[in-house]
């Protein structure tokens, strides 16, 4: 396989191996989804270092296009000394626990993803309980019955492992002569880290800054209070750092980190007075108010979605509702287990 420039024109999840800067590779690796095709997995290069940022869903596809992709840049699978994990999400970690049983090489993670660890890694404890109740919380009781009577996929606690590194914010980690800094950009998860090369002005961003989408918020086993408030600021905090190149997770390389986060907090913003609007409407819960909204950049209305979609849309909306509380916008009061919003 031929090292290809990497090409913004190019559809992005095509197979192969592209180099972005010196010693720098993204590999797509592919997804067992229509909605998300493909993963980026970075290799970093520097003498006979290698490195990885992240490492794709453990597949046997995935699997085999990161085998293709390392032998593009004359590497294999037993030369990655080391994977740095932007977070605990399947598509990003599951893969590096699989081949560290295999090669023995290291896999670090953020220190803020350990109490989702520790629920993903159980054998008891029903994953799906915290979604549930949550949704319940959203007032969303219709998908709480769908998604009751949906067959659920068995579970399989060894996709999980302990990290042989637990990662806090601004460590740092050598690749040969280069240095990478991690920094804590909570929200997508709790232990959300990306990845900062300074002297060459990349930003490793995993899904905390995507070109295309806007990464869901609080999708985890242990969320945070106020998972929207933790990405707002996490989304500031790479603006306040110097400009760099954006490698995302998933999508096209792109030339500014800051345009995109610019992009996003618009985005928020306009999602926040939406939403309170919906509430000064007569929206009473999250539920109510996602019913009220469109989703996706195709605008379908929540009941157009696929249940795992449409919980999604369900739980961030009722993350910009707490927001619109902790601004001051609106108050909340709790009923029978569930949030309700109003104005004033």
């Amino acid at each position: 396989m031929d090292v290809l420039a990497d090409d913004p024109g190019r559809d992005w999840t095509v197979p192969g191996v592209y180099s972005v800067a010196p010693g720098v590779y993204r590999i797509p690796l592919p997804l067992p989804s229509d909605a998300l095709k493909a993963v980026n997995v970075y290799a970093v290069l520097d003498g006979d270092d290698l490195v990885l940022i992240d490492s794709g869903w453990a597949l046997d596809a995935a699997r085999e296009a990161l085998v293709a992709g390392l032998g593009g840049i004359g590497r294999g699978l037993g030369d990655v000394r080391r994977f740095l994990v932007t977070h605990l999400h399947q598509d990003h970690y599951t893969q590096a626990v699989a081949l560290r049983r295999e090669f023995g090489m290291e896999v670090a993670l953020g220190k803020g993803e350990q109490p989702s660890l520790d629920v993903v890694s159980a054998a008891t404890s029903p994953l799906s309980s915290v979604y549930i109740e949550r949704l319940r919380t959203a007032g969303a009781f219709a998908l709480v019955d769908r998604l009751a009577s949906m067959p659920r996929p068995p579970r399989d606690p060894g996709l999980w492992g302990q990290p042989d590194e637990w990662l806090s914010d601004r460590a740092t980690a050598a690749v040969g002569s280069r240095e990478l800094t991690a920094v804590a950009t909570p929200g997508h998860t709790r232990g959300h880290l990306v990845f900062v090369e300074t002297g060459t002005a990349l930003l490793f961003a995993g899904d905390h800054v995507l070109p295309h989408i806007t990464p869901s918020i609080g999708f985890e086993s242990a969320p945070a209070d106020f998972p929207l408030r933790d990405y707002l600021d996490s989304l500031q905090l790479v603006r306040a750092m110097p400009d760099a190149r954006l490698l995302p997770a998933h999508g096209r390389v792109t030339a500014s980190a800051h345009q995109r986060v610019d992009e996003l907090l618009e985005h928020h913003d306009r999602r926040l007075a939406q939403i309170e609007a919906l509430i000064v409407a007569g929206a009473g819960t999250a539920y109510e108010a996602a019913s009220r909204m469109t989703w996706t950049r195709r605008q379908r209305t929540l009941s157009e979605l696929d249940p795992f979609n449409e919980m999604l849309a369900v739980l961030e909306t009722m993350s910009h509702l707490d927001v619109l509380v902790l601004q001051g916008r609106l108050r909340r009061t709790d009923v029978d287990g569930s949030r309700h919003y109003q104005v004033g």
